[in-house]
C-alpha cells in the first residue's frame, strides 16, 4: 500500500475521531442561553452604543433578561423599546429622551486659529500634536469627530465651524459625548428646565479670555450675583447651575454681557419640532 494512500486513510480516521470528539464536548460544555433574552435582544435597536451602560445590546439583554437592569435605559429605542420590554417582562416603561448639547459658542469668527494647522484633520489629531488648533484652549476644534461617530445622521458642521445637533434624529446615544477630546458635548434629558453655560472656557486669567475667544466666559459672576433663587456657583470658572432650585426666570441671561447663558427648554433644546436644531451664537 503507498504512502500516500496510508496518509490519506489515517487522516480520514483522525477526521472521524476529532469529529466525534467535539460533537461530544459540544453537548457536554454547551451553554444553554435563556430564552428571554433572545427574546429581549430582539427587542432593542441594535445600535451597539453604550448608552445604556453595558457593552452594546447583548450586555443590556442579557442584564434585563436577568433582572439586573431597568427596562428603561435604551435611549435610542426610547418609549417603544421601553413599551416592548415592559411586554415581555413588565416593569417601568417610563423614558426621558435624552440629547446632546454643545457647551461652546467658539465660531471661526469668535475664536481664532493659532495658525494654519496642517496635521490630520481630527479634533483629536489637533488636540494631540498642537494642544489644539485654536487660541482658545478649551473651544471647539471644528474636525467633527463628534459627527463621524453619530450613527443617526443627528450631527454636521455649520459653516461657521461648530457642530449643529438636528433633535429630530438626536437619540440620546452618547457616542459625541465620549468623542469629543475637549469633552464639549453633555447629555441632557429633554425635559430638563432652567439656565445652562454654552462656554467652556477655563482660563482663570479673565483678560485672556477675550483675547482668545470673543465670547468666552469672562468670570464677572454676574449671573451669580444677581441670581434671585442662589442657584448659579462658579465651578473651576464656569457657572454651574443648580437645578433643583433654578426658576428659569432669567435673570442670569439678561445679566451675561457675553450672551453665555441660556435657558435650556427655551434656546437651547427645541419644544417644537420646527426648532429643530441647536445653533448657538
Amino acid at each position: 500500500m503507498s504512502i500516500v494512500l496510508i496518509t490519506a486513510l489515517f487522516a480520514l480516521v483522525l477526521a472521524f475521531v476529532l469529529g466525534v470528539a467535539l460533537g461530544f464536548f459540544q453537548k457536554i460544555f454547551a451553554v444553554v442561553e435563556d430564552p428571554l433574552k433572545g427574546q429581549v435582544r430582539a427587542a432593542l435597536p441594535g445600535a451597539n452604543c453604550g448608552a445604556c451602560g453595558f457593552p452594546g445590546c447583548d450586555g443590556y439583554a442579557g442584564a434585563v433578561a436577568a433582572g439586573n437592569a431597568a427596562i428603561n435605559k435604551c435611549t435610542v429605542g426610547g418609549k417603544g423599546t421601553a413599551g416592548k420590554l415592559a411586554a415581555l417582562i413588565g416593569g417601568d416603561a417610563t423614558i426621558t429622551p435624552i440629547v446632546a448639547v454643545i457647551a461652546c459658542q467658539g465660531s471661526k469668527e469668535h475664536a481664532p486659529p493659532k495658525g494654519d494647522y496642517r496635521g490630520i484633520p481630527t479634533c483629536r489629531g489637533a488636540k494631540l500634536s498642537a494642544g489644539g488648533s485654536k487660541r482658545c484652549s478649551w473651544g471647539c476644534l471644528g474636525y467633527g469627530d463628534c459627527v463621524a461617530v453619530c450613527q443617526f445622521g443627528a450631527l454636521s458642521i455649520g459653516s461657521d465651524g461648530l457642530p449643529r445637533i438636528d433633535y429630530t434624529k438626536c437619540t440620546g446615544c452618547k457616542a459625541c459625548v465620549a468623542e469629543c477630546p475637549q469633552q464639549l458635548l453633555r447629555d441632557i434629558p429633554t425635559d430638563r428646565q432652567g439656565a445652562m453655560a454654552i462656554c467652556s472656557n477655563r482660563n482663570p486669567i479673565k483678560p485672556m479670555v477675550r483675547k482668545t475667544c470673543k465670547v468666552g466666559c469672562i468670570k464677572c459672576e454676574a449671573c451669580v450675583k444677581n441670581c434671585p433663587e442662589k442657584c448659579i456657583v462658579m465651578d473651576k470658572g464656569i457657572p454651574v447651575v443648580d437645578y433643583g432650585k433654578c426658576t428659569s426666570c432669567g435673570t442670569c441671561v439678561a445679566k451675561c454681557p457675553i450672551n453665555g447663558i441660556k435657558i435650556i427648554q427655551r434656546d437651547i433644546i427645541p419644544s417644537k419640532p420646527s426648532e429643530s436644531t441647536q445653533a448657538v451664537s
